[in-house]
């Protein structure tokens, strides 16, 4: 990230005397103390100081100062030659950003290598492989990541906002070029076309966000505008300085400070961003910038220049980059079940961050940045020594997956089978066994049908599904309808149609959307479409009645518009009464599962670390189950009308859940069963249906 690691004498340039030139007297102390102020915010938030719940947004002012400096060099260029010097350029940006970057990386990898369980090495290693390619940012969003309420982050995710810089200053410069060539090098007309653009990129950020929060965060065409503002301030400042008193100047100095401020205390992890609200940090340091050119003695410049701020803002991107493992790695090697201390994570990213950052700013961001004469005059020699660094390191990392992949996890002596009726409490097996179904490796893939087939919507589909398994001429219907946790109860019914003979089942399950009749909230915003989707479903069975439908949904869900989870509760009770009378209502009979376990990290990750020691990865059943929601559920449920059945005690024993019961492993990722072990559960469930079916 250049913004936060621009030498400590950048050349801005200046105004003066009719013409613009860059001089090391026009190096801005308060752009270097705004550097200190932004990574302070990202550190303590990261830290999970208290009272610094939005400090997010620190990335959201190096981006403006990243536009500002590099456009502020880049319009200098164009004014004064007519052109860019790109292979210049571009050495220099690789220069300046990538040793540290892949310093850091590297580093980090051999740790991940060293501590992280087995299973985990190749997917925190993929993370790496798309940093080292310049595309961490892309990658995250392709994965649908929720950057503000990620329970298991990987030691690259604060990479992302990396990958946007690199991918602005590589294209950048040649859009400015064209900007530059179509204004016919009109400064006024430059300036409107950044404006335009700037605009542009806004307008798609607010309206992506609610739509995929994950792309519109971690995308460059829905961040650019926050960079183009800075852009847009160089530009200003460059054509002249601003005629203000140097009282207005201070009080939008200080407005500026306060903007940025507000934001990191305002905003939290709930906020929808980055959409209109990074509009605050990113005007707010716009101000900064701007009026800071005013000289003016009651201005922020004087508190921005002091000797700590000058020297954070110096090590900020060395500092940026080390902070996060720091905190990741420990967190991994300790299990994500026990969560560092708020002592432990401000002594790793914060108190030992700051000298391994200078280490990292002084040996190797340093000399790197201003090599020796050949090398600074010869770009090609960066430019083809990037990209041998480059090979080489995407190669290291993809042989270290692929040894990850092979790696065995230690297996123990075979136990009994599973009983054919399940036990309560569940008989938990204390070390992963050469039989266990599925194996760790197999786990995550041990799914329903409907995903393959194309059956399961994701967040974005809405059309009512036509998917029909078991027998389709059956003269019995049962339909399941809601989240992913109704589609992981799929096998048990499934095998209890094969049994039974003449049952067809339809289904209808869509991602995060549960079938209860209330807007939930995913990945910090309405999730509009699942209501569309519900309704046409529900309509769809009222219509069409089945003989059964069966509804299970993911506990933990937030409700629109509720924060107090005493409130959230009876919300969820209220749509899951509407929901099963609108079905009961025409004729239906419904039987609501309770929801099932959630995990901090997946167990089987855990167990690939700790193979003999099973028991240290399972849950505490008090903090992964939410016992006062099941209870609402389930009188919710049965007061509407329908059946409501608990399979809690068959996979929680009276106060841990195993993560192995005999021979079989419970959980595919945090929250769902695996299908081995829900077909293990069908004689229950089974049990519950024929009462249902057989009563009318």
């Amino acid at each position: 990230m250049v913004s936060v690691g621009q030498a400590s004498r950048e050349r801005v340039p200046q105004r003066i005397g009719g013409s613009v030139r860059g001089s090391t007297r026009g190096f801005r102390r308060d752009v270097q103390g705004l550097r200190a102020i932004a990574v302070a915010l990202v550190l303590l938030y990261h830290a999970g100081v208290p009272g610094v719940s939005g400090g997010y947004v620190g990335v959201d002012v190096f981006f403006v100062i990243s536009g500002f400096l590099i456009s502020s060099h880049l319009l200098e260029s164009l004014e004064r030659d007519g052109r860019i010097g790109f292979a210049q350029f571009y050495a220099r940006r690789a220069r300046r950003i990538l040793p540290a970057s892949f310093t850091v990386a590297a580093l980090t990898a051999i740790a991940v290598l060293i501590v992280y369980p087995p299973l985990a090495v190749g997917r925190v290693l993929s993370d790496a492989l798309a940093t080292i390619l310049y595309v961490p940012n892309i990658w995250l969003a392709i994965q649908n990541t929720d950057y503000l309420a990620d329970h298991s982050p990987s030691p690259y995710q604060h990479y992302w906002s990396l990958g946007v810089e690199e991918q602005f200053y590589l294209l950048w410069p040649l859009v400015l070029l064209a900007i530059f060539l179509v204004a016919r090098r009109s400064r006024r007309a430059v300036t409107a076309l950044v404006l335009i653009a700037a605009v542009v990129s806004l307008a798609a950020c607010v309206i992506a966000t609610p739509l995929n929060q994950p792309m519109s965060f971690f995308l460059l065409p829905t961040r650019a505008w926050e960079l183009l503002a800075g852009a847009l301030v160089g530009a200003l400042l460059l054509h002249r300085r601003p005629r203000i008193p140097a009282v207005v100047a201070a009080l939008g100095g200080w407005a500026g400070i306060a903007m940025v401020i507000a934001s990191a205390v305002l905003f939290d992890d709930a906020t929808m961003f980055p959409g209109w609200a990074a509009a605050l940090p990113v005007a707010g340091t716009a101000l900064v910038i701007a009026f800071g050119s005013v000289d003016s003695r009651w201005g922020p410049t004087a508190a921005l220049s002091v000797r700590p701020m000058q020297f954070i803002g110096l090590i900020s991107y060395s500092l940026y980059l080390v902070h996060w493992p720091l905190l990741v790695v420990p967190q991994a090697a300790v299990g994500d079940d026990r969560p560092l201390p708020l002592s432990v994570k401000i002594l790793l990213g914060i108190v030992l961050a700051v000298p391994l950052a200078y280490v990292l700013y002084r040996f190797v961001e340093t000399p790197l940045r201003a090599p020796a004469g050949l090398v600074r005059r010869r770009p090609a020699y960066t430019l083809w020594g990037t990209l041998g660094v480059t090979v080489v390191l995407a190669v290291a990392t993809l042989g270290s997956m692929a040894w990850a992949g092979v790696r065995p996890v230690p297996t123990g002596e075979p136990v009994a089978a599973a009983p054919d009726i399940p036990t309560s409490p569940p008989n938990p097996t204390s070390y992963i066994p050469r039989n266990m179904k599925p194996s760790l490796e197999d786990a995550a893939a041990d799914i329903p049908p409907m995903y393959a087939d194309g059956c399961h919507h994701d967040v974005s589909a809405e059309s009512v599904q036509d998917c029909v398994y078991g027998d389709p001429d059956g003269s019995v219907r049962i339909a399941l309808f809601g989240d992913s946790h109704s589609a992981q109860w799929f096998p048990a019914v499934d095998e209890y149609a094969e049994a039974t003979g003449g049952i067809a089942i339809s289904t209808y399950t869509k991602s995060s959307c549960p079938a209860v009749l209330t807007t939930v909230v995913t990945k910090n915003v309405p999730y509009v479409s699942c209501d569309r989707w519900r309704e046409a479903v529900l309509k769809r069975l009222t219509a069409e009645p089945p003989d059964l439908v069966v509804i299970s949904s993911y506990a933990w869900h937030p409700v629109a518009g509720v924060s107090d989870e005493a409130e959230r509760r009876e919300r969820w009770a209220s749509g899951v009464e509407t929901t099963v009378s609108r079905l009961t209502d025409a004729g239906i009979r419904v039987l609501v599962i309770a929801d099932t376990p959630r995990f901090d990290a997946p167990p089987a990750v855990c167990l690939s670390g700790a193979p003999d020691r099973a028991d240290r990865c399972a849950g505490d059943r008090g903090a992964v189950l939410d016992r006062a929601h099941t209870a609402a559920e389930g009188r919710a449920a049965e007061s509407a009308g329908g059946s409501f059945l608990d399979l809690t005690d068959y996979i929680c024993g009276p106060s841990e859940c195993p993560v192995i019961v005999d021979d079989l492993l419970v959980y595919r990722d945090v929250n769902h069963l695996t299908g081995a072990f829900v077909r293990y559960l069908e004689p229950i469930v089974a049990e519950r249906i024929d009462s249902l079916l057989g009563s009318g």
